[in-house]
């Protein structure tokens, strides 16, 4: 039996309402509903109408729904068993932008959808088919032309276009679910949720240092100044480059003589260093040599996947590297290697320490939160600058990386620590308007003494070294 008219009279008044400001709710006989938030106007369409398609089932009626949104307005036919039917649509005319803006712009409101109740069920009209979907906005009715002219008909056709223009394929990147925090928890519960900003960020910072760029790149570590984490910064720019990107790296101790990049990190199954690289580069460099050879001169990281070249560890410490040396040394790295951090020593007129800055790509300049160190990294910036040209360049596109892993933290108290920090922070804001980028990084035990790894450290202090080589990485 069908449902008569005086039962469909008696349905209660229901209105959905869609605001352009992402709410909506649904009125039932006075009472509000809200419509769950939606990411768009067609998710707020679809739970608008969930709420109707529950209205009907309730009272297990058919209704006629008169909607409105700001693409067009026309009536849906709501059935109890979750079909819709479309009876009309008219989208909206859209504004051409000849034409001229209106001298009093109106007020924007709410989108309302009103929906009354439907009269006895009749057979639909042809144009009007049962879907198992909520279709809105539906498709509109289809209207026969008005004949055109023959003129008007030749002005119109469609010029013919090449299949060199289109595709059908679409490269847009796919967002994963959240994996972190109380988002990642319901995602592997099994409710979907879209990543926070924070990770969100951190996926962009992966992303930046995931690259493989055209060519080798060459960072150079520099600060005139002992003890402003040079070679912590090496290891932890060469492991987390390595790591994310996969690309061969090498750590390189540029140091006049003798440098501590060895000491920080895991020695292989020899004792050679640049020297001895230097001395086999024309075996090295010959197109019939394995690039496994390069084994006997570096060493490798087994946990961080990158290699340490080492300086010149004679107890002698008689030889200071040349100028002729460092291209030799770097030639032969960058035929091995796509990316090559150099650590340096404190001399900023040395030969090699020159000639290291001719090959640099990107500049890091590390530092302590101590005044001499910041003024030593400001000194190194400031000599660069006033040679020109390329050495200037480096400057203004330096990363300034502001740590505060020192060794006189471990016993400071609270409020000393504060001081640190608050000094950190002071410095990082000193450097931010003359530089590419200013990190800062939290204190850290692991970073203090001893070889350094990367999962030794706290996860805070390892999100801000990926900040910070996504900093050096983006300069490439």
């Amino acid at each position: 039996m069908g449902t008569t008219p005086t039962e469909v009279m008696a349905f209660p008044n229901i209105r959905a309402i869609v605001r352009d400001n992402g709410t909506a709710e649904v009125v039932v006989a006075g009472n509000s509903r809200i419509v769950p938030a939606g990411d768009s106007v067609q998710e707020l369409r679809n739970s608008a109408l969930a709420l109707i398609v529950g209205e009907a089932q309730t009272l297990q009626r058919p209704v006629r729904a008169r909607i409105e949104d700001p693409e067009g307005h026309g009536e849906l036919i709501v059935h109890p068993d979750n079909r819709i039917e479309s009876v009309s649509y008219d989208p909206r005319q859209t504004r051409r932008r000849a034409e001229a803006p209106e001298t009093t712009p109106k007020a924007a409101g709410p989108a309302i959808i009103e929906t009354v109740p439907a009269p006895e069920p009749v057979a639909a009209p042809a144009t009007a088919s049962p879907v198992d979907a909520q279709p809105w906005p539906p498709a509109p009715a289809t209207v026969a032309p008005e004949p055109l002219s023959a003129a008007v008909v030749e002005e119109a056709a469609p010029t013919r276009r090449s299949l060199k223009e289109t595709s059908f394929l679409v490269s847009a990147p796919v967002l994963e679910p959240a994996t972190q925090g109380w988002r990642g928890t319901l995602t592997r519960l099994g409710l979907r949720m879209d990543p926070s900003e924070e990770e969100f960020a951190e996926r962009e910072d992966i992303r930046t240092v995931s690259q493989h760029w055209p060519g080798p790149r060459t960072i150079a570590v520099v600060n005139r100044k002992g003890g402003a984490n040079k070679t912590p910064t090496v290891v932890m720019l060469s492991a987390i480059l390595a790591r994310y990107s996969g690309a061969a790296t090498v750590a390189w101790d540029n140091n006049e003589s003798q440098g501590t990049l060895g000491w920080r990190t895991e020695k292989g199954s020899h004792d050679r260093s640049v020297l001895d690289l230097i001395d086999a580069s024309t075996e090295l460099l010959s197109p019939s040599t394995n690039a496994a050879e390069i084994a006997k001169f570096v060493h490798h990281q087994t946990a961080d996947k990158f290699d340490v070249l080492r300086s010149d560890e004679n107890e002698e410490g008689d030889h200071e590297v040349t100028a002729d040396e460092v291209d030799i040394a770097h030639q032969v790295l960058t035929r091995y290697y796509r990316l090559v951090v150099m650590d340096s020593g404190n001399t900023a007129r040395a030969a090699n320490w020159r000639r290291m800055i001719d090959h640099t790509n990107q500049l890091v300049v590390p530092v302590t939160a101590i005044e001499d160190r910041a003024e030593a990294a400001r000194l190194t910036l400031q000599t660069l600058e006033s040679r020109g040209g390329h050495d200037a360049e480096l400057a203004r596109g330096a990363v300034v990386i502001v740590s505060e892993s020192t060794d006189a933290k471990r016993s400071m108290s609270g409020e000393a620590l504060k001081r640190a920090k608050d000094e950190a922070l002071r410095i990082a804001d000193g450097f931010a308007p003359f530089v590419h980028a200013v990190v800062r990084i939290p204190y850290d035990p692991a970073l203090v003494n001893g070889p350094i790894r990367y999962e030794a450290l706290q996860p805070a202090t390892q999100r801000a070294w990926l900040a910070a080589a996504a900093a050096v990485a983006a300069g490439f």
